[in-house]
């Protein structure tokens, strides 16, 4: 799939980019409309805002954000051309056994910088008798092996936040049940088919307003503006901050000087307090992690989740 979308023309502001009135094209390879669509548009929105180069976004869908890029990848490292690069591509799979990735992610990439993330959170079906983590816990223990959760599929994020879960909870012994996408599994856990799910908060909060599936808790360290009444899973359980993060990478070879320029030319964009009320819309929030600080964000979810699928023998499909 290929679609392009030309989103801005202010004068290039990056003094390494000044020679050219090329745009920086960015390679997304999730659909459009998805969370890591929304965050290029958004940062590209900002960049131009600020007077920032013009960001082209060209949507190259499939195979897990992979064929965007291996198109960045064989690109010139010039630093105008990007790809999208989301944990589940960069940290989960790579961590999860029977994987499949494409290229060689350490060698033919290099981390850019990190844009926003969506805090996941924890719902139960609304007319369910679980009204807390509490009794969640402790209807599990009660009845071990009963309790059910919903998952995207094999080595999903999904799936390994809830084992996460189980495990930081002592062992709670539940049924894994795969689907083959976010909305029927969400649509099981509302007609009470299926316990509980872990899913990005942006894709449940009407459901929860609605009282269709209920929030007992964001796995987070910090409320979200979407969702501020919610929990935070933290408090009980520190190591669930689990934020699903959309970033930038290059390919290999890119100066690390133009990383850097590049990087924080996004980072700042996303901080600008005129953005603040478009990610708050969106159950984003911002993450500014440039260069060797993203890379180093990427190798601690590289870790954390291959211990998490070692933990519950899980591998991807």
């Amino acid at each position: 799939m290929l679609r392009r979308c030309l989103l801005a023309f202010p004068m290039l502001a990056a003094p390494a980019l000044a020679q050219t009135r090329a745009p920086i094209r960015v390679l997304v390879g999730f659909a459009p409309g998805g969370a890591a669509d929304q965050s290029v548009r958004i940062a590209a929105d900002a960049v131009a805002r600020r007077g920032g180069p013009a960001i082209v976004a060209e949507t190259r869908s499939g195979a897990l954000g992979f064929l965007a890029m291996q198109g960045a990848a064989r690109a010139a490292p010039d630093g105008l051309t990007l790809a999208t690069a989301i944990m589940g591509n960069m940290s989960v799979a790579p961590a999860v056994p029977g994987s499949q990735v494409p290229l060689d992610l350490d060698r033919e990439l290099v981390p850019v910088c990190n844009l926003a993330g969506t805090p996941m959170a924890l719902i139960v079906p609304g007319a369910g008798p679980d009204r807390s983590v509490a009794d969640l816990v402790a209807r599990a223990r009660a009845h071990p092996g009963a309790l059910s959760y919903a998952s995207t599929g094999n080595g999903s994020t999904n799936q390994l936040a809830a084992e996460h879960f189980s495990e930081q909870a002592g062992g709670l012994r539940l049924i894994h049940v795969a689907y083959r996408g976010g909305a029927p599994a969400v649509a099981d856990v509302a007609a009470g088919r299926i316990d509980l799910m872990f899913a990005n908060i942006a894709e449940v909060v009407e459901l929860m307003r609605g009282g269709q599936v209920r929030g007992l808790a964001l796995a987070a360290a910090r409320p979200v503006a979407l969702a501020p009444e919610l929990p935070l899973l933290t408090r009980d359980y520190p190591a669930l901050d689990m934020n699903n993060w959309f970033g930038l990478v290059g390919p290999a070879g890119l100066p690390p000087d133009l990383v850097q320029q590049i990087g924080r030319m996004f980072a700042d964009a996303m901080t600008d307090p005129a953005t603040q009320p478009v990610l708050d819309a969106r159950g984003l929030v911002a993450l500014p992690e440039v260069g060797p600080d993203f890379a180093a964000r990427i190798r601690r979810d590289r870790d954390r989740w291959a211990r998490v699928a070692a933990a519950g023998n899980i591998r991807a499909d």
